[in-house]
């Protein structure tokens, strides 16, 4: 029941993602992160099969590194979703990755911007976007209540709403959430949406 969504508002981008690790009917454990900083000004949100998921966006991260450290300059956030777009239709024909992605950047010269890839490649510029089980309540959500230009207090109670609707009307609802920002000082994570606690860490605590 994963769920991933992100939005452009006035100056930045933000990508919230839930942190539930599930095989069949079991939780693995509950603060998976799922959105990867990619590099200095850029996230990447990737819903799909676990396996798929993490070993295709580490190696998106490492070319985007590689490149950079080739070239001395970064990818822009539309070559990198070019690139990741690229990679999923040359991997399609061959043996094809379950895993859909929200990549969120900020460039100097454009400002922020959402790409929306999904995993038979289509390759969309967004200001909002959602995948996964949560995207029926997302999309919604964001259709009534978004605008362009919202600002970071604007966009962070309309995520808020997006999961606290999603926790309520989803059968089998993620109980946390990251949150994560980029905007011309970087990419970060902003906060958590904790409703429970992974074993390992009350066990440690």
């Amino acid at each position: 029941m994963e769920c991933v969504f992100g939005l452009v508002g006035d100056g930045f981008a933000l990508v919230a993602a839930d942190t539930s690790a599930v095989h069949s009917i079991l939780v693995h454990k509950s603060n998976e992160d799922k959105v990867m900083i990619l590099d200095s000004h850029k996230l990447l949100g990737a819903s799909g099969e676990a396996g798929d998921r993490v070993q295709f966006t580490e190696y998106i991260q490492k070319n985007v590194h590689l490149y950079e450290f080739r070239n001395g300059i970064p990818l822009t956030t539309a070559a990198a979703a070019n690139f990741t777009r690229g990679e999923l239709a040359t991997a399609l024909r061959k043996n094809p990755y379950s895993v859909n992605i929200l990549l969120a950047g900020y460039d100097k010269d454009i400002g922020p911007s959402l790409y929306y890839i999904d995993y038979i490649s289509t390759l969309h510029k967004v200001d909002k976007g959602a995948f996964g089980y949560g995207s029926y309540f997302c999309l919604s959500m964001m259709d009534r209540h978004y605008h362009s230009g919202m600002s970071v207090e604007e966009a962070i109670k309309l995520v808020d709403q997006c999961i606290m609707e999603i926790r309520s009307r989803l059968v089998v609802a993620p109980p946390n959430f990251v949150i994560k920002i980029v905007d011309k000082d970087g990419a970060r994570e902003y906060a958590w949406r904790e409703s429970i606690k992974d074993t390992a860490e009350v066990s440690a605590a």
